[in-house]
């Protein structure tokens, strides 16, 4: 049975503030000497996903998950500069992984069951939810409205499995990024747009033409990811987001790039995985 969780539970599940952490940072294991030896951290990230990463005025990667990189990048070999970024898609970011283009992905991945037996994931570090946007003058009020519809996605996103295996009437439109399902969406080629909580929560709350439904669906953790088998990556990753959680620092990346006060307080409970409601998909 498809549970659908209320807007108002969410945002509940989300309103506290973020727990206090540990003073004492994590120990760090050895690194891999695969990645001793190259000198760098090559780290996939998103750059179409404000505030998680994108590109500032200037074409530079920037955002939480970009710190998260060169954090790890210093903590591995004392410099933040000492890591290579690559830009990934929903839908090239594990060929990227598996195909040795990078040694990481912090790129909003959700774990699901499919992509663990392409990659080995890390101690989930956020958790999500996910949700559909509309344009505000819609006459849908709800997901069971979409039935017979054309709902559009952005490819490799995990709401296209959650679709299809639980309203297969939806006809789905894949896209390549955000703007481009918007931008379907406000043409009236599809009539709503689903993807993550996050992200939708924050283009809802800035523009007046958009507007979210209620429902909630998918609710599930992020993780980064390495190759399958790199279980010493993994090991080192795991220690690295341990220091970074009890040193404070997702909360400071969050204020430093969420520019809406508003939603400060809700990114915070989303970066505390102890905060995830207990729901079924």
């Amino acid at each position: 049975m498809v549970r659908i969780v209320s807007r108002g539970g969410l945002l509940a599940a989300i309103a506290g503030v973020l727990c206090t952490v540990g003073a004492q940072a994590a120990e760090m294991p050895p690194l891999p000497d695969q990645i001793e030896q190259q000198g760098v951290v090559q780290v996939g990230v998103k750059c179409d996903y404000p505030p998680d990463g994108y590109l500032d005025a200037s074409g530079k990667p920037v955002g939480i998950e970009v710190e998260m990189a060169r954090e790890l990048a210093e903590y591995a070999f004392g410099s933040r500069d000492k890591v290579e970024l690559t830009c990934v898609t929903s839908s090239n970011r594990v060929p990227s992984l598996v195909g040795s283009k990078v040694d990481l992905l912090i790129a909003t991945m959700g774990v699901t069951p499919a992509r663990a037996e392409v990659v080995d994931f890390t101690r989930p570090y956020a958790w999500s939810a996910s949700s559909v946007l509309v344009p505000a003058d819609s006459d849908i009020q709800s997901m069971k409205d979409l039935d017979g519809k054309t709902v559009g996605l952005v490819k490799g996103a995990w709401q296209i499995s959650w679709f299809d295996e639980n309203m297969p009437g939806v006809e789905q439109m894949r896209l390549d990024s955000v703007s481009d399902v918007l931008q379907a969406m406000m043409q009236g080629r599809a009539v709503a747009y689903a993807h993550d909580f996050p992200v939708q929560l924050g283009l809802a709350t800035k523009n007046d033409r958009l507007r979210m439904l209620d429902d909630r669906y998918k609710i599930g953790t992020r993780a980064a990811a390495a190759r399958k088998g790199e279980t010493d990556w993994v090991a080192y990753v795991n220690a690295a987001l341990d220091r970074m959680a009890e040193t404070g620092r997702f909360e400071e990346w969050i204020r430093k790039y969420e520019d809406d006060p508003g939603l400060i307080e809700a990114k915070l409970k989303l970066w505390d995985v102890s905060q995830m409601p207990k729901a079924a998909e």
